[in-house]
């Protein structure tokens, strides 16, 4: 081997070292950490709507209020007004509590987005009861929630709810 082939092989094998290096660094640097947890199943994330059917039997508006992001946005099925704070979800459901409001999923689609972020979208029932009539009636809407969980529980950060169109 020459003087010169020696120097360009010593070349190449420095190089592609030093490329290898490099790319371990980048890898390791941009490489996000370690999830210090596991993602949520499907089933868990679309038994978050029966946590929240549950707080509406309670007829509490307050404890239906609790299951939203302190910065959660609802709009709402039977309501024009976007809801973008705690007094504006707790206003809403102090009304819509009146009409005994019970829930049931017709279909639903989870996707979890990672550990901490889920959305689950669908079509639900409401029967919804009248407070001066006591006459009963459903309302069917696609709805879909957004969640994330904070400080270990799970929270509504956006939850959209609209009437099914007709026709």
């Amino acid at each position: 081997m020459s003087r010169r082939t020696f120097s360009r092989s010593a070349v190449l094998v420095i190089g592609a070292a030093g490329l290898v290096v490099g790319t371990i660094g980048t890898v390791v640097a941009t490489a996000e950490p370690a999830e210090a947890g596991s993602r949520p199943s499907e089933k868990q994330i679309a038994g978050l709507f029966d946590t929240w059917n549950k707080a509406l039997q309670t007829g509490d508006p307050q404890k239906v209020a609790d299951l939203y992001a302190a910065d959660g946005v609802l709009l709402p099925t039977v309501s024009n007004q976007v809801r973008t704070d705690r007094a504006e979800i707790v206003d809403y459901f102090e009304h819509f509590l009146q009409k005994k409001p019970v829930g049931k999923k017709v279909e639903t689609i989870v996707e979890v987005l990672d550990r901490n972020s889920a959305i689950d979208t669908g079509v639900y029932e409401f029967t919804l009861t009248d407070p001066k009539t006591g006459q009963k009636s459903t309302v069917a809407a696609r709805y879909t929630y957004a969640y994330e969980k904070r400080g270990g529980a799970w929270k509504i950060v956006n939850h959209h709810s609209s009437k099914m169109p007709e026709g």
